[in-house]
């Protein structure tokens, strides 16, 4: 059985209040959000986060029509609740940064241990709009229309944050 059919198959039990059946279905999906909770929030806001959102899966798990993969849906409910969080906590920053020598003020690492930590700094780094569409479009695979409508900005925007995002990680990357 494939993992789809284990997801169908718990989420049918979990509905009718099997919780090792949601429990399972957390520890499938756990590591993919703890991931990008990671990525949207700062460090000491992921766990909270992550555990903020199999409550409302728990809570919304009725609604779930199918229509979706589990884990498709599951993703889409922790974006939202991740992005409403960051707004929420008052941590969202400006979109564009007023002026494009805002690097010089960032430090890049001196060494790379190997690429993965390299770019982990790197997208650290990132102003926090930037930072977002990178991760919902190159790591996530949104597309900029669905970015838009989560982020509530024009797909422009959009296009326009990824670019400067991949510029900056090509200047942090190469330091």
């Amino acid at each position: 059985m494939n993992s789809v059919d284990l997801d169908h198959a718990d989420v049918a039990l979990a509905v009718g209040g099997d919780q090792e059946a949601f429990e399972r279905l957390y520890r499938r999906h756990v590591p993919r959000v703890t991931s990008l909770a990671g990525w949207l929030l700062d460090s000491g806001e992921a766990d909270d986060a992550v555990q903020e959102v199999f409550i409302r899966v728990w809570q919304k798990l009725h609604t779930f029509a199918g229509q979706s993969s589990f884990g498709t849906w599951l993703h889409r409910v922790a974006v939202n609740l991740m992005l409403r969080r960051r707004r929420n906590l008052g941590i969202s920053r400006q979109r564009h940064a007023a002026a494009d020598d805002e690097l010089e003020t960032v430090s890049a690492p001196r060494e790379h241990p190997d690429l993965r930590v390299a770019i982990e700094r790197a997208v650290d780094q990132l102003p926090r709009g930037a930072r977002e569409v990178f991760v919902l479009h190159d790591m996530e695979g949104y597309k900029h229309d669905e970015i838009a409508e989560l982020l509530s900005v024009d797909p422009g925007t959009s296009r326009s944050q990824l670019h400067r995002a991949r510029m900056l990680l090509r200047q942090l990357l190469a330091t």
